[in-house]
């Protein structure tokens, strides 16, 4: 049965695929609203570089060794059982802040081993419903629905945490959390695909499949770099200064992520990637050739908002779900999804390193950019051709009906 078949059968009614962009929105949301308590602490005055590195390299390494196992037991658990008991584990968890008598060092470790687990356990299934409840013609914009919707809230459910106390939005959290799961229970979607039509394919295969590498490499380099670049930009910048510009980047990344899907389903995933590299490359060397400069820096904010948004729905979402086959995408996406935890974690870690010249670490970062997009030259596009043709074939004749009726209308005037 072919995947748009496939997913037609599964999905059905449009219903079930409201619950499946719900669900990834709660979900995402959720992870941001948690990191916000966990980001509060580490900034605290009395955090230490060396806790606030443990203390993300726990969450990171959590959400990445859960989502493996996670993807792992969804091969003997039916995905809607598994993803109800995930989404009770996290709102469990989030109970856990407002019950600690303190905030040591070591309860905080606690809160973000199970934060971490409570997250990325269950996210490879969640990932892997949305890609069988989609097909290739509306992947990306749904993908983009599901971000633009995430993004617009994230910043209101973070100014709500910001100005609560631990327990307050310990408790909010949990609420939003278990609304998540009363609205899985109550709306009782469809199983996208039974246990006994799912393929077993090993993490091994995966690694070493060449399409799934051209897309990975990237990636990750991204990732990598604009960790490390985000600490330099902190100590060149200073913090009030970079806090706006993140603001300009978290509007154009809304926008781009809503408008990159779209586009993805248009003209393909690769041309939509390959064109994000490239921006963002431009925008590293013009602020590596003019650093004082304050219409580079926002040049770069805009570019790199636009390239955040195309990469988080392409890189996120899409990629991993073109690229994989019904019971084997839990994987992909487990391993598909950690540059995308990387980010943060490998920022800190080289931090020691941030004190070199602005002009040296932007210049380095877009040469690397720029060999980051030649995998991607090799890199297949995952949306196939015919699909692509036959859009351009409606456009082409729905341009030549409109053409044909205005002529029509003119020699009826005459």
């Amino acid at each position: 049965m072919s995947e748009t078949s496939a997913a037609k059968e599964s999905v059905g009614a449009p219903k079930n695929l409201f619950i499946i962009i719900f669900l990834l929105f709660n979900t995402l949301s959720w992870y941001y609203m948690t990191w916000r308590i966990i980001y509060g602490i580490m900034k605290g005055p009395s955090a230490t570089y060396l806790e606030n590195l443990l203390i993300l390299g726990v969450n990171n390494s959590a959400i990445i060794g859960s989502g493996i196992a996670g993807s792992i037991l969804s091969d003997e658990v039916k995905r809607l059982k598994f993803i109800n008991l995930w989404i009770l584990l996290g709102t469990v968890t989030s109970l856990v802040p407002s019950v600690l008598p303190n905030m040591t060092l070591e309860y905080v470790l606690i809160f973000s081993l199970l934060s971490g687990v409570s997250f990325g356990l269950g996210m490879p299934s969640c990932l892997a419903y949305f890609a069988d409840g989609t097909i290739f013609e509306n992947r990306g914009l749904m993908s983009g629905i599901v971000f633009l919707v995430t993004f617009l809230s994230a910043p209101i459910l973070i100014v709500m945490l910001s100005r609560t106390n631990l327990m307050m939005g310990s408790l909010i959290s949990t609420i939003w959390r278990g609304l998540g799961l009363a609205v899985l229970l109550l709306a009782k979607p469809s199983e996208t695909l039974a246990l006994e039509r799912r393929k077993h394919i090993s993490f091994a295969s995966i690694v070493t499949n060449r399409s799934f590498l051209l897309y990975l490499i990237p990636w990750l380099m991204f990732s990598i770099i604009d960790g490390f670049e985000k600490i330099v930009f902190e100590n060149f910048l200073g913090p009030d200064v970079l806090d706006s510009l993140r603001v300009i980047g978290s509007i154009m990344g809304t926008i781009s992520a809503f408008a990159g899907g779209f586009m993805s389903d248009l003209v393909g995933r690769k041309r939509v990637v390959i064109s994000g590299f490239v921006s963002l490359g431009l925008a590293y060397a013009a602020i590596g050739i003019a650093p004082a400069s304050a219409v580079s820096w926002y040049f770069y904010s805009v570019i790199d908002g636009i390239a955040w948004g195309i990469f988080t729905a392409s890189f996120v979402l899409v990629l991993w779900g073109d690229l994989s086959s019904g019971g084997a995408r839990e994987k992909y996406y487990a391993i598909g999804s950690i540059p995308f935890f990387l980010a943060e974690f490998m920022g800190l870690v080289f931090a020691p390193l941030a004190s070199i010249p602005p002009s040296a670490a932007f210049s380095v970062a877009s040469l690397f950019l720029f060999v980051a997009v030649l995998p991607l030259m090799y890199a297949p596009e995952t949306l196939p051709e015919k699909k692509i043709e036959l859009r351009q074939l409606r456009k082409y004749v729905e341009k030549a009906k409109k053409i044909r009726e205005k002529y029509v209308e003119k020699g009826a005037e005459g």
